[in-house]
């Protein structure tokens, strides 16, 4: 077999390259909802506008500089867009930039994390009982193209998409699981925004539900649902313990009747318990012989 001959290369690997290499693979393009030109060709009035740009920099030296060159901080990423085109490049920065005045307009995006609180959501569950739920939701921006470019305000169109998804979401489970597994509604969640977000160049990292309220009648409704589920545990456990008590004096008694040694026994340990230093009491030991007897 020929070792020279070309291979097929594993899917996995282009698709794990491709997501590496995300401002670098062109093949993302047609993914897009807004198709960018940053790979046609200039015309020929671009090229033309772009040469007469460098001329009356080149004329205004040293002070032309000053218009050219800007600083762009370690978290500040730059989108440049040359008489309407996006350059094909990735974004600029951190560090000092190069713009040329008059036909390139740049877009900063901050690619921190960032957080927005969810305003109090009206809701009704499944089992027909109206709450109130609010969250945070945390997020960054991982494409600063598609964040500029796809999508008109990403932080106002993520804060929307979370609060329909909250009110989806919450809307498909009952009462008790929600109060009880906040973590589980917070990870579904965060999961429907992760995958809706992405072509907007937004990465939804954490959410969390603060709080969850509920009018004063549902909650003195359930303190009164709970308190009665507690004296009823009550209540069965103190039956249990009677009943293992009552099995447990059985069993006692059956050994104090075949071995008569273990009444006498208990009957001068109780004399010992009862004798102790602070009673004013006055026992005087009986023969347990002669009441048997006496009993006879």
């Amino acid at each position: 077999m020929n070792n020279n001959s070309p291979t097929t290369p594993d899917p996995a690997l282009l698709a794990q390259s491709s997501s590496v290499n995300v401002f670098h693979d062109e093949s993302i393009l047609p993914q897009r909802n807004v198709k960018t030109s940053e790979n046609v060709p200039p015309s020929c009035a671009e090229k033309t506008l772009f040469v007469i740009s460098m001329i009356l920099i080149v004329l205004a030296l040293p002070w032309s500089i000053f218009c050219c060159l800007r600083v762009m901080s370690e978290y500040e990423r730059a989108v440049i867009l040359r008489l309407g085109r996006l350059r094909p490049k990735p974004p600029r920065g951190p560090g000092v930039i190069f713009l040329v005045p008059c036909i390139d307009d740049v877009f900063v995006v901050d690619i921190r994390t960032r957080s927005f609180d969810l305003d109090r959501q009206e809701i009704l569950t499944r089992d027909m009982v109206t709450i109130s739920i609010d969250g945070v939701v945390y997020y960054s921006i991982k494409s600063p193209f598609d964040a500029m470019l796809q999508v008109y305000d990403a932080e106002e169109a993520t804060e929307k998409l979370a609060m329909t998804t909250l009110r989806n979401v919450a809307g498909t489970h009952k009462l008790m699981d929600l109060l009880s597994s906040k973590e589980y509604l917070s990870n579904q969640i965060e999961g429907i925004l992760y995958n809706s977000t992405e072509p907007w160049g937004v990465r939804v990292e954490r959410v969390e539900i603060k709080e969850i309220f509920m009018p004063d009648q549902l909650k003195r409704a359930l303190a009164v649902e709970q308190e009665a589920m507690r004296e009823a545990k009550a209540k069965v456990a103190a039956a249990q313990g009677e009943r293992d008590a009552v099995k447990a004096l059985k069993e006692a008694a059956d050994i104090m009747e075949t071995n008569p040694i273990a009444l006498q026994l208990r009957y001068l340990q109780t004399l010992n318990s009862i004798c102790n230093e602070d009673t004013r009491s006055y026992v005087f030991p009986f023969p347990v012989d002669i009441v048997r007897k006496i009993m006879k």
